[in-house]
């Protein structure tokens, strides 16, 4: 059994809770702007004062409707400013925020406000308020709503324009470091989810030892994220904690298909991502650059930002190396950069695997993608690549102040003080999590001597085949998606005599390739079966080979006529894959590749 932990760097004020960081911002540097949202097409920037103030008129509309300490109140709506604004108003009244994905069904809207008992719920726009009227009626706790885009904000203002500071004052000191923040339900790949209960000591102490450990990435008055993950996704949530504890500028994107474009227009130092969002940039780059007839320069490119991020950590590129890197630099690695916003150095990543490959490519290219992991859970991260001592392939070093340990399983066991309270109201699945003090994550990984941890794959995930060949997914899946056709991608093969796997085709992706292989468009009914399109995908296979035994390597696979998303089911709102739900409805598929 193997453990490694780490000294804290932060210890959480006795006492404190989150509301204290807008309050303490604003006392500190009262005209720096922390915030800045879209108005008529330009962003314009908020200071620390001014939020403050919006922070406290919202918090005296939500007491004044009769929102209590430790209330809970639901917000549902795409990242956006107001998101932000409506947590510290919500904890500055006391009470706690409570999630919900806008992309949230009526039943599952039902199931997170009534589990969670919430007495209030915001939503963002008419489709969010028509979802939310469905199931109204038996969400018998529930007494208020309002809609941002119908004037919530101006609204509640209104309501508690009567309330005086002193009550704000009293309300957001009842809260301590122990007391639940949140209630984040996560996006069950299986059954109803669970409402992960996050305390304010959680969130501070996790964002207090994360930026104390990257000083250079966030610097207060000087650098800046641009937040377009869902905020309802914990790991959006770090990224507007960590502004403010950090004191740096924050921006919000409410559609991912807007990104490159504001990336363009805020310019933000550091970029907060997931896997797909870089597998995407490089596809497109790489895509682009064939179409215009530079393809192999392209590659050449990529293949030498790899050798280089490699050589840095063999002591050093060779003259020769140097010198073509250099080159590429100003042919390429520039454009790409400044795709990107022009001015960020580092990205932080988590969510699942980058991938050996793409992470050396972007340290090459002069932004290194720093691979993090954690869970719901566990506060988002538990473990981060430090920007100064980043080790590609891993998902870096334990959150200083905890500890990692390897069970005999190989299961990967956390403990710390941003590890979550328990699943609310649900004593049962909390005894299951929280084992002598451990929290039992249920993935698999692996400790070298340094402390960076490497994830395997998951506990349930593992597929053993019909001659006892345990293996994990993973690690192929993330290999074979790296490719710019392949939208999602599943290894089957439990009890069967081989591995096999099921592949989609990605949408925005499929036409240029039609058009660059001189293909006709044509539903993927039809497609599916074309022989140039079998064979781009066997490529994407077969790399996706390269990083596992034979025995482990895919040896059949199937297209689909679909693709695999939140809308249809088969993945959630964090983007995992609903294995169980798939396996269910493809089971034809599945069965007819193993038929000889």
């Amino acid at each position: 059994m193997l453990e490694f932990s780490l000294p804290a760097l932060y210890q959480v004020p006795s006492g404190g809770n989150l509301s204290d960081l807008v309050h303490q911002n604003a006392a500190a540097r009262p005209g720096t702007a922390v915030l800045s949202r879209k108005v008529d097409g330009r962003w314009e920037d908020i200071t620390a004062a001014a939020f403050l103030t919006e922070v406290h008129r919202t918090a005296k509309g939500l007491i004044a409707s009769g929102v209590l300490p430790g209330d809970r109140v639901g917000v549902m709506s795409r990242t956006r400013y107001e998101w932000t604004l409506l947590d510290f108003a919500i904890w500055c009244a006391g009470a706690i925020t409570v999630p919900v994905y806008e992309s949230s069904s009526a039943e599952q809207v039902q199931w997170i406000l009534g589990d969670s008992g919430a007495v209030a719920v915001i939503t963002e726009t008419d489709a969010h308020a028509a979802v939310l009227a469905e199931v109204r009626a038996g969400l018998t706790e529930l007494k208020h709503s309002w809609q941002i885009e119908r004037g919530a904000i101006a609204e509640l203002a209104e309501a508690g324009s009567a309330v005086a500071d002193a009550v704000v004052a009293e309300r957001r000191s009842v809260p301590t470091e122990d007391s639940i923040a949140t209630i984040v339900y996560t996006s069950g790949t299986t059954g109803r989810p669970k409402g992960c209960q996050l305390t304010h000591g959680n969130f501070l102490s996790e964002l207090g030892n994360v930026t104390a450990r990257m000083p250079q990435l966030f610097r207060p008055d000087e650098s800046s994220v641009l937040l377009f993950l869902p905020l309802a996704h914990v790991l959006g949530r770090i990224a507007e904690i960590a502004a403010a504890i950090s004191g740096c500028k924050l921006g919000h994107v409410s559609d991912i298909k807007d990104v490159t474009a504001e990336l363009a227009s805020f310019r933000p130092t550091l970029i907060l991502g997931v896997p797909r969002v870089f597998e995407k940039v490089y596809n497109t780059a790489r895509s682009k650059a064939q179409a215009d007839g530079k393809g192999k320069i392209f590659d050449q490119a990529a293949d030498t930002a790899i050798a280089y991020s490699r050589a840095l950590d063999q002591g050093g590129a060779s003259l020769a190396l140097r010198l073509k890197h250099k080159v590429f630099d100003k042919l390429v690695y520039s454009k790409l950069r400044a795709a990107l916003g022009g001015r960020a150095t580092h990205a932080i990543s988590g969510g699942a695997p980058l991938g050996e490959r793409l992470g050396h490519f972007y340290r090459g290219i002069g932004f290194t993608v720093l691979e993090g992991y954690g869970l719901t859970e566990t506060c988002a991260a538990t473990a981060f690549n430090p920007a100064d001592k980043p080790k590609i392939g891993t998902v870096g070093q334990p959150l200083p102040g905890s500890s990692v340990r390897i069970a005999e399983d190989g299961e990967v066991l956390l403990k710390g003080p941003q590890v979550f309270t328990g699943y609310w109201n649900n004593p049962t699945a909390t005894a299951e999590a929280l084992r002598d003090g451990w929290f039992a994550t249920g993935d698999l990984g692996s400790l070298d001597d340094e402390g960076y941890l490497s994830i395997t794959g998951r506990k349930k995930e593992i597929i053993v085949t019909a001659g006892g060949k345990n293996v994990a997914p993973a690690v192929i899946e993330d290999r074979i998606r790296a490719h710019a056709l392949i939208g999602e991608v599943m290894v089957v093969g439990d009890r069967k005599p081989f591995i096999a796997c099921l592949v989609t085709v990605d949408e925005e992706f499929l036409p240029r390739w039609l058009e660059a292989n001189g293909r006709p468009a044509a539903p993927l009914s039809e497609l599916r079966d074309d022989p140039a399109l079998l064979a781009a995908v066997q490529e994407a296979v077969d790399e996706g080979n390269k990083a596992v035994s034979h025995a482990e390597a895919v040896k059949k696979f199937r297209i689909l006529d679909t693709v695999f998303s939140e809308a249809n089911g088969y993945l959630t709102p964090s983007l995992k894959l609903k294995r169980g739900v798939v396996l269910k409805d493809y089971a034809a598929e599945v069965e007819a590749l193993y038929q000889k």
